[in-house]
């Protein structure tokens, strides 16, 4: 094989000595992350469900890695604020979107058009946790089951209201109204904290929320739980009946958090990343903490997040359909 003309040796030399540094950039900005503040942006308020657990995270990434790890609430407008946020920050890593189902699932399919892409404009991270959700009245309301709370609904259509802390509980509420033969007043919240705030002062009939989020105001007796909305009873909880078993049989609404970059941020950061989150998820103290909250551990790296994002999307489609929510 005859050798190549000097000139050409020159050029293949060049080629390769300018790839060095760009072959070791990833690594290198991977072992240097974080170097400066890392924001956790939520699209809830304080007290909700994704900011408890957000905490936690952030808490736990401060130590390993003698960071700064912030919590910003940015709720309101169906999560678009939070979301947008995320989707049009640098995609360095330092910027990152600890999400519910609601806006990176629900959205997809309560929106023709959001203002934002709930798949195309993140790269996920990393799933964490997973709740069951609580039927729940204000203590001081006359309903005390289900089957109470369903017939009066029944004698006055549309009479009996409900919040609901964001998309996924609207969608979960119509559907538990659809499966039980009622029909309902929607009236929405900028979150689950003010949700159960007017449900437990009577302003609304009832609520289905996220258990963290009301535990503490069933123990604090300003609420009442009437149903869990797993396919089992809770141990937090071991008196309060499933949906199934008060009534509405095959209902089941489970809530899910997450953490997710923006698009385009280097797979070695979204690797480190997701390392940290999975160490933090496998610590016994997480499973403890979670379960006060009424949750659980409930893992996967970037690959399983996706898969489960897109089915969880076409749960949500099905879901719609079937208790007659077109998207806006």
């Amino acid at each position: 094989m005859r050798e190549p003309p000097p000139c050409q040796q020159r050029r293949q030399l060049l080629a390769v000595v300018a790839s060095l540094p760009l072959a070791h950039a990833g690594v290198a900005w991977a072992q240097e992350y974080p170097s400066k503040p890392v924001t956790f942006i939520v699209s809830f308020p304080p007290g909700s469900g994704a900011d408890t657990t957000a905490r936690l995270y952030t808490r736990r990434m401060q130590d390993l890695t003698r960071q700064t790890f912030i919590v910003e609430n940015r709720p309101g407008a169906n999560s678009f604020l939070a979301a947008q946020a995320v989707a049009r920050a640098n995609p360095d890593g330092y910027t990152l979107f600890y999400a519910s189902n609601s806006p990176v699932a629900v959205n997809a399919v309560l929106f023709k058009k959001p203002p934002y892409d709930p798949v195309a404009d993140f790269a996920p991270v990393a799933r964490a946790s997973r709740a069951t959700n609580l039927v729940v009245v204000s203590a001081s309301s006359p309903y005390k089951t289900v089957a109470e709370l369903l017939a009066a609904a029944k004698k006055q259509p549309k009479a009996l209201s409900y919040a609901s802390g964001s998309a996924s509980y609207q969608i979960a509420t119509e559907l538990f109204a659809e499966m039980a033969g009622v029909e309902l007043l929607h009236v929405p919240y900028k979150g689950a904290a003010p949700a159960l705030v007017d449900t437990a002062a009577g302003v609304v009939q009832f609520a289905i929320a996220d258990i963290s989020a009301a535990l503490p105001l069933i123990h604090g007796h300003r609420l009442r739980a009437l149903a869990v909305t797993s396919d089992k009873r809770h141990t937090a909880l071991p008196e309060v009946p499933t949906a199934a078993e008060a009534g509405v049989k095959g209902y089941e609404f489970y809530n899910w958090t997450g953490l997710f970059a923006p698009a385009k941020t280097p797979p070695a950061v979204i690797d480190k990343l997701a390392k940290l989150m999975q160490q933090i998820t496998a610590e016994p103290e997480t499973a403890a903490f979670l379960t006060k909250l009424g949750g659980e551990i409930y893992p996967g790296g970037p690959q399983k997040f996706r898969r489960y994002q897109l089915a969880e999307i076409e749960q949500w489609r099905r879901a719609a359909k079937r208790a007659g929510i077109e998207p806006e």
